[in-house]
């Protein structure tokens, strides 16, 4: 009998040693966690900043560039204007087209032998090349007639466009290839239309093409800037 209850207090006491081991395991185990979840948390918040810091970049270039572009344009004859929160440059067509129509007129050909190669000086010749993933035409059309006539008529106009300043009667060579290497055209029917100064749609306004320009990453760093800031 005294050795069955020396087995039996042998057995408490040897359990009564594993339970404080166990535990001590346990608070390893959730420290290490801890630890771990404290350097997670210390990585995350150097790759936040380092986010904010590649978005504020990327969108000082926007602003620069925009800058740049209103400095170029802004007293200029040509007509046209510079879209201060995106850097589109927004022309009527009627300096380029007659109504209904996608053929240059003959007075288009000197604007843009005027235009153009002020603009890509500044898109890609002021540091900015690196930056910019597209330019882009994109011709824009009024309510007359239907969706898909307008589509066609504000395409083939931007693609006229596209036609005269890389074909070889464009004076200047120097420039169509790296233009074309960023280049992209596009029509937007009467999507986008545009209002007069009283806030009425104006049919006259809505006929337009624009240059727009993308720089890279554009809607990843936008889509980032959103979620950074919520």
């Amino acid at each position: 009998m005294i050795s069955k209850y020396q087995r039996l207090f042998k057995g408490e006491q040897e359990e009564g040693h594993f339970w404080p081991s166990f535990t001590d395991l346990l608070t390893v185990v959730l420290l290490c966690f801890v630890l771990i979840f404290i350097i997670m948390m210390v990585i995350k918040s150097f790759q936040i900043e380092e986010m904010k810091r590649t978005l504020d970049q990327i969108m000082g270039v926007r602003v620069n560039i925009v800058e740049d572009l209103n400095e170029e344009f802004s007293d200029s004859d040509l007509g046209i204007e510079v879209d201060d929160r995106t850097g589109a440059i927004i022309f009527n067509t009627d300096i380029l087209f007659a109504f209904d129509d996608t053929v240059l007129k003959p007075e288009a050909f000197q604007f843009l032998d005027e235009f153009v190669p002020a603009y890509l000086d500044i898109l890609l010749e002021k540091g900015y090349e690196d930056y910019i993933s597209e330019i882009i035409i994109e011709g824009h059309a009024d309510q007359n007639g239907g969706y898909l006539y307008n589509l066609n008529l504000s395409q083939e106009r931007a693609f006229s466009v596209a036609e005269y300043i890389l074909s070889d009667d464009f004076p200047y060579k120097h420039i169509q290839s790296a233009l074309q290497d960023k280049l992209t055209v596009n029509g937007k029917s009467f999507t986008d239309g545009r209002e007069d100064e009283s806030g009425n749609y104006s049919a006259e306004k809505s006929r337009r093409v624009e240059f727009k320009f993308r720089l890279k990453d554009e809607e990843i760093l936008d889509k980032t800037r959103e979620l950074l800031e919520n």
